[in-house]
Formats: C-alpha cells, structure tokens, sequence
C-alpha cells in the first residue's frame, strides 16, 4: 500500500519519520539533561562527605540553583536594561528591582539575627561592602560599557555559556585579561581615590528598618513608572498550555519570578556559604598566572583590606566560588538542553573582537570595582551597601552612553 500524497502536504511516511525523529531528539536532549544535573548532584553529595566539603557541596548546589533560574527567565542585567531603552519593555528591569527587593528584605533578617546592634564599628561578616568614591563611579561605567559591547554582563555570558554562545568564551578570556589590566594600575587608583574613600553602611546609620525601608522607597520610586509603561496583557498569546512541567523546563519564566528566585537565592547563599558572586575565581586565577608570568606589580596595596569578591590567588584546586561558577555554567546547559535551547554557533571574526574589548573593559571594571553586576550591585545592595547603588546607577549609565554611542555609529545593533 502507498502512502496517500496530496498537493501541498507531506507525504504519511516522511510525516512519521519526522515526528519519530523529534521524539527522538527530544529524549535525547533531555536524558542529556538528566545526565547533567545527576552529575551535579552526584558531585554535591560526594564534596559533602568530604571533610570540611560541605560549605564547597552547598557553594555548587547554589551555584546550580543561581544558573538555572538565570537561563529560564533569562535575567541579564544589560539585556533587560536594553529592552526598556530600545523597545521601550519594562518587564525586565522590573524584575532586577524585584530581585533587589526580595534581597533587601532577606538579608535584613539575616543581618538583623547576626548583629542585633549595628551601630558598631563592626560591618557584617564577608558582605560586599565597598569604598565609594570617584575610582567606583569609574568602575561601573566602565563595566557598563563592556556590557554593551560584548552584549552581556559576566554572569549572563556565564549562563549563555551553557547555551552554547559564540561570544561567551571571548567575553570571559577578555575578562581574565581585563583583571590583569586592573591589577597593572592598581596602585595608582589607590592612593589616587580608594585609599581615603569611605565604605558606608547604611544600617549603621539608619538601623535596619530605617535602611530597609529607604532602600524599598527607592526601589518602589524606581518601579514606579515602570508599570505605567506595561504593555497589556493580551488574550490568546501561547503558553505552556497549563502544563506545570512545561511552564517550568521549557517556556521562559516571567523575569519578576526570576528575580524574586535570585533574591531567594542570594539570602540563603549568604546565611550558609558567602554573598553571591561571579568573579573571585575568575579575578584569583588572573592574579595566579599574572604573577606566575611577572605581570602583577610587587605588592598590590590595601586591594586585599576591602570587602567584595577576593580575588586571593588560589592555591586550592577546588574553591567555593569555583564550584560556584562550574555550578552555574552546567546548570545552565541542562536548562538549555531541556527547554531546546541549546544551540552552539560556530565563531566569527565580529564574535572575537566584541567579546575580547568587551570582556576587557568588564574584566577592568570587575577588578577596580571590587565586584560585578552581581557581586557589587546584587550583593552590595543587598546588604545596605551604598557602593552597591553607586555602581549600580554608573553601570547602567556606562551601558546606556555606549549603547547610544554604537547605535549611532553603526558599531552596535
């Protein structure tokens, strides 16, 4: 018997090899995924019978966590701070403000519990507390414009990593070149502007309901005429069709349950292992093989005083931030891989370069600015940091100036 084949339409045999071959794909695609987080989770479990392992376990498992929720509701600081500039979306930065503020309320328990007073001149135990000053204000805007140029910051090329993009792998190398450029002019920015700029903590001046409240007045006067620009819900749009296993492993999640995901994220981090962030491992192993290579000055004055992510050279194979990273990363490709996102480019020649003086211009930005997106602004903010709204509000204004800049030009879309 043939197969019946009328104009216009496939014929039944080709119809059913198809449909098998995408049900194969997709279990392959996703036993790939299962493979992944098995692994992790296998990985988890053995650092935590380790002695001394659980704090390296628990810095993976919430690294995993950290990549997963980033790679589902697609929360990048520069691509939602993008969105409202070009197309005018404000869901996106709604969903960083959601973030900060499920943060903000999340460490003031915590804090709240370990320092009952904090009038003290104690500040609390590793936050990302920072010195504010003219060299910080440098620092974001600088790290802002690497994020327009090579069209992410470090943590979204991390996860963006995991879903196979070209530009990822050269924004990170460039990154790594960028600290070393840091480390090179270190001394001069210190005794030029850090040395004698104050690190503020705003709970010691306010107490921590005076500071958390200034801080969700302010997060609130920032949403605020955001949601006076939401498009209307519209009827009919697809969704996951009520199917929960659907919404979660392949449709985006909405960026507001992301960030209140990362601020979830970022509390419990911070009560068991450290605050969230992405580039002590990256800034560490810079500093090993700059000084390795001869590169780093002899002594890099008073860079190892200040709080933010440490970039100590690392003798230890395995750190927490490490794992925290690799967490990050894999995570994000079972993500991918499940919700058929994974989709590897091969690398062109305008990849390299926006990837390399991008990731330098982070990297630099990283290093001078004690921290990135997430380790300055996320954890900072967090924290009752003002450095943390400091560089947050210089990143977007480098990111907004340069995108401007290249738009103009020609150089960026």
């Amino acid at each position: 018997m043939t197969d019946r084949v009328t104009e216009g339409t496939m014929p039944l045999r080709w119809e059913r090899h198809l449909v098998a071959w995408t049900w194969r794909a997709a279990c392959l695609r996703w036993g790939l995924s299962l493979a992944v987080v098995l692994g992790l989770a296998g990985a988890a479990w053995r650092l935590s019978s380790e002695p001394g392992g659980s704090r390296l376990a628990l810095s993976l498992t919430f690294g995993a966590l950290f990549g997963f929720v980033l790679q589902r509701s697609r929360f990048c600081f520069y691509c939602q701070w993008r969105d409202l500039l070009i197309h005018g979306d404000p869901r996106g930065m709604l969903g960083i403000l959601a973030a900060l503020a499920a943060g903000l309320a999340g460490y003031a328990v915590v804090l709240g519990a370990w320092m009952p007073d904090p009038s003290g001149a104690r500040l609390p135990p590793d936050a990302h507390i920072g010195p504010v000053g003219p060299v910080l204000v440098l620092a974001g805007v600088a790290f802002g414009a690497g994020m327009a140029v090579s069209g992410s910051c470090i943590s979204a090329h991390l996860y963006r990593l995991g879903e196979g993009s070209s530009t990822a792998p050269f924004a990170l190398l460039g990154t790594a070149l960028g600290f070393v450029l840091g480390f090179a002019n270190w001394n001069t920015l210190y005794f030029g502007g850090v040395s004698d700029a104050p690190v503020v903590w705003l709970p010691r001046h306010l107490g921590y309901a005076g500071s958390l409240t200034l801080g969700l007045a302010l997060l609130a006067g920032l949403a605020w005429p955001l949601l006076r620009r939401l498009p209307e819900t519209r009827t009919g749009e697809p969704g996951p069709g009520g199917d929960p296993l659907r919404a979660i492993f392949s449709g985006r999640w909405p960026v507001w349950l992301g960030g209140l995901a990362v601020g979830a994220i970022g509390t419990m981090a911070y009560l068991r292992t450290g605050p969230l962030g992405v580039t002590a491992e990256i800034g560490g192993r810079a500093r090993q093989a700059a000084a390795a290579s001869g590169l780093l000055p002899a002594r890099l004055e008073g860079l190892d005083t200040f709080r933010g992510c440490a970039t100590a050279v690392r003798d230890a194979v395995l750190t927490p931030n490490g794992l925290f990273v690799a967490g990050l990363v894999f995570a994000a490709f079972a993500a991918a891989l499940a919700a058929g996102q994974f989709r590897p480019e091969r690398p062109r020649l305008g990849h390299a370069v926006r990837g390399l003086l991008g990731g330098l211009l982070l990297g630099w930005g990283a290093m001078t600015g004690l921290g990135c997106s997430v380790g300055t602004l996320l954890s900072g903010i967090m924290a009752g940091a003002l450095s943390g709204w400091v560089f947050g509000f210089a990143m977007f204004a480098g990111a907004a100036a340069t995108l401007w800049l290249g738009r103009r030009a020609g150089l960026l879309a």
